[in-house]
Order: C-alpha cells, then sequence, then structure tokens
C-alpha cells in the first residue's frame, strides 16, 4: 500500500470515529437536557447537595450494576488512577465551581460562559493533542457561539467576580475533555463514567453532612431516579465521544443541547423563543449540519 493510500484511509477511518462521537455527542446533550428539566422541577423543594447525593446513589448504582454486566469491575482498582482519577477530580471540581457560580449569577449569563467550552476545547485540543483545527471549523465553532449568545440573550451587568469563577469552572470542564484522551484504551468508559459519578456524589457527601437533610417527597425520589437514568447516559455518552474522535469536532455538537432546552421550554414551561433566538436556533442548526458535511467530503 502507498503512502498516499495509507493517509486516505487513515483520513477515511477518523471521519468514521468522528461521526459516531458526533452521535455520541448529540445523544449525550440530550439526556443531559432531560436530567437538567428533571433536576430543576426538584430543586423547588430539595437543595442542591441532598438532591446531587439522591440522585448520585442511584445512578452510582445503576452504572455499577451496567459495569458488572458488561464484566468490567475487574477494572475497578482503575477507578481513581491515573488519568481516571485526575479527570473525576476535574468533574467534582467544576461541578462545585457552576453551582457556586450559577447561585449568584443570571441563569442566561452562566448558560452563556458555559457554552464556551467548545472554543477552549478546540484551542485546547490544537495545542496539547496536536489537532489540526482548520479556518472552516474555527468558522463552526464561532458562528455555533454566535448562535447560543442569540439565543440565552445574555446580559452585560450580570458579569462580575462570580462570572470568573464560572469561567473557570468551564475551562476545567474543558480540560477534563482533553484528559478523557489520555484514559488508556482498555480502560472501558463505563468505568470512566463510574469514577465520574462517585467523584461528584463523594464532594456532595460533605456539603450534606454540613447542611443536613431535608425531608423528601416519594414523587421526588421519583424524578430523581428518572434523572439517575438520563445522568447516567450523558455522562457515558460524552465519554464515548471524546474518547476515540477529534475533540474539536465533536466539541461544538454540546451546543444541541441548547435546542433541546428551548423545547422542553416550551413544551413544559410555555417558554416561547423571540425572533432574536430563533435566528441563533438557525445558526446553531447551519453549523452542525456544516460539521457534518465536512466530516462527509473527501479529504484532499
Amino acid at each position: 500500500m502507498s503512502t498516499v493510500q495509507a493517509d486516505t484511509e487513515v483520513f477515511a477511518t477518523q471521519r468514521r470515529a468522528n461521526r459516531i462521537g458526533i452521535l455520541w455527542m448529540v445523544v449525550g446533550m440530550t439526556f443531559f437536557i432531560g436530567n437538567d428539566a428533571l433536576v430543576k422541577v426538584v430543586l423547588a423543594r430539595v437543595p442542591a447537595a441532598q438532591m446531587i447525593v439522591v440522585r448520585g446513589v442511584m445512578a452510582l448504582t445503576l452504572i455499577t450494576f451496567v459495569a458488572w454486566r458488561m464484566g468490567a469491575l475487574v477494572r475497578v482498582s482503575e477507578l481513581f488512577r491515573g488519568w481516571v482519577g485526575v479527570r473525576a477530580g476535574c468533574e467534582g471540581v467544576a461541578t462545585f465551581l457552576y453551582l457556586a457560580a450559577l447561585y449568584h449569577l443570571p441563569l442566561a449569563n452562566a448558560t452563556a460562559i458555559q457554552m464556551s467550552a467548545p472554543l477552549f476545547i478546540a484551542v485546547l485540543a490544537r495545542f496539547f493533542l496536536g489537532e489540526r483545527v482548520d479556518t472552516r471549523r474555527w468558522i463552526a465553532i464561532g458562528l455555533g457561539f454566535s448562535g447560543v449568545l442569540m439565543v440565552i440573550q445574555p446580559r452585560a451587568d450580570g458579569f462580575n467576580l462570580y462570572a470568573w469563577l464560572c469561567l473557570l469552572a468551564t475551562l476545567i470542564y474543558a480540560g477534563r475533555d482533553l484528559l478523557t484522551r489520555k484514559i488508556p484504551v482498555g480502560v472501558p468508559s463505563i468505568v470512566v463514567t463510574l469514577a465520574t459519578a462517585g467523584a461528584v456524589v463523594g464532594m456532595a457527601v460533605v456539603v450534606l453532612v454540613i447542611q443536613g437533610w431535608t425531608p423528601m417527597l416519594w414523587s421526588d425520589v421519583g424524578l430523581l431516579a428518572l434523572a439517575a437514568v438520563c445522568l447516567s447516559t450523558g455522562y457515558h455518552s460524552v465519554i464515548a465521544a471524546v474518547r476515540y474522535s477529534e475533540v474539536s469536532v465533536v466539541a461544538p455538537f454540546r451546543y444541541t443541547g441548547l435546542l433541546w432546552a428551548v423545547v422542553i421550554g416550551f413544551l413544559v414551561w410555555g417558554d416561547v423563543p423571540n425572533p432574536l433566538a430563533w435566528s441563533g436556533i438557525v445558526l446553531l442548526i447551519g453549523a452542525g449540519l456544516y460539521m457534518i458535511h465536512q466530516q462527509r467530503a473527501p479529504r484532499r
């Protein structure tokens, strides 16, 4: 096989991996938004730390069962070892930093900052993973982020010290996704998922001990059970998306979560996007379709 043929095969293989990664990312963000919608309902009656612990225990139970059925528990010794442990720690720290910032920021501003993660991921992937991020990909990422801003329309007066805290959380999330690529191929994704959920629950338990327990309704427990399924699926899907694909390609598809948020907001709470928001949605869809087209087009 000639060098040109070998390179062509490598590029074709990477494009296939990217398309699969895109699908995993869309699935992951869909379930994450489902989790957020359920949590939004429960948070009206249950403190955040308690909600995280209850949901997390159920998620851990589900993930452990799936890992056992997959025969992955033999690798349980790697839960918090090496890059798996570092990634799990980043997840836990970033989650609590984001929640601390969210408490003091308008939701739109916090979301705008968090949705800048694909930009940070593309930059970090360029310098730390050596991924080639060409001009067209940068344009697609930028258009997607512009669409995000048009949908959520953040207010300028909401950016303050806590916005920097939220930005720090977003940077850690971006680093977390890059660390996923450092995890040895032999470590099952379900083990990484288990470590991630365990780290978040462990940190929430510390906060819950300080805050104390609040009585819960059985209906809230049921909603959190559904949220645990969504969270577990979202964790695993995003991990699968970034392990083998180019993270600068799949990262923009995080924006699809905002589209689902608009749909759920309309169906559940009657929120209707204004014309500017609809324009942003069109930009998001266009950027995503362009990224998919770029992966299908033959490389010259």
